[in-house]
């Protein structure tokens, strides 16, 4: 990389930043909290384009996400917070310290071991449990697999794949029993067990839970329109149609989309 152009390139957004915030009537308004939706938006916008592998719009949603960044760190040193350059070098020195493979002594084998010894450190600065690092406001299957990972560091974990299938057919039998006294709250509950466990076979499975899910997401979402494109070259409209004539459209498109 050239470090000239990558130096002049950063510079350049901070000074427009600070040229917006000092003209701009809406940059001018801007506070941490009026940010923060706009910044969750354009993350999922930056996960949309990394599921779509588009690289063109990857480089865009980072740019966007850069700025932000950069706001942040504005609004921080006007509030008498901090500075762009101490969230930087504070980033930098974290990364050293969490890194002693790299800077330091220590060896390790695998991937793994790095995780183990970041979750080692973190508890020797100060944290108090090895989940306190999962932020509260992750989606609820993304928290489920942070969670995972973490207590996994720590050897809270199965041992095979097949233990984690037993647990899901145990949770799906206690899902069952609920259902059967008709308790919402118990219903709720072993529903949520029975997730967890799901997303904990994905793990095992090497699978990332929450991009399967989108993957199904998706695939239903195109097979839908597809059905309502049928059904109005046909000349008729879904809400008219009896859920076997329905049935019998997506059929059809399941078999063409596995035949393409």
């Amino acid at each position: 990389m050239d470090e000239q152009n990558i130096s002049d390139s950063f510079l350049r957004l901070v000074k427009i930043m600070d040229e917006l915030r000092e003209k701009c009537p809406w940059d001018k308004k801007q506070t941490i909290e009026t940010l923060r939706p706009l910044t969750i938006e354009e993350t999922y916008e930056l996960a949309d384009a990394i599921t779509e592998n588009n690289w063109q719009h990857v480089k865009e949603e980072l740019g966007d996400l850069m700025l932000h960044l950069v706001f942040y760190a504005k609004i921080g040193t006007e509030q008498q917070q901090f500075t762009l350059p101490e969230v930087l070098n504070g980033i930098c020195e974290k990364l050293i310290g969490r890194h002693p493979h790299i800077y330091g002594d220590v060896k390790v084998g695998d991937e793994e071991d790095v995780k183990r010894n970041w979750e080692k450190l973190k508890m020797k600065e100060g944290k108090t449990s090895v989940l306190s690092g999962v932020p509260k406001g992750l989606p609820s299957m993304v928290k489920a697999i942070r969670i995972q990972e973490k207590v996994k560091q720590v050897g809270f974990e199965w041992e095979n794949k097949d233990q984690v299938f037993e647990k899901i057919e145990e949770e799906i039998n206690e899902l069952k029993e609920v259902v059967q006294l008709n308790d919402m709250d118990k219903m709720e509950e072993e529903l949520g067990d029975v997730f967890f466990s799901l997303v904990n076979y994905a793990r095992f499975l090497q699978i990332d839970a929450d991009y399967a899910l989108e993957r199904t997401n998706r695939k239903f979402m195109k097979r839908f329109m597809q059905m309502e494109q049928e059904a109005t070259g046909e000349g008729k409209q879904l809400v008219n149609m009896s859920l076997e004539e329905m049935d019998g459209i997506w059929n059809r498109i399941k078999q063409k989309n596995r035949e393409a």
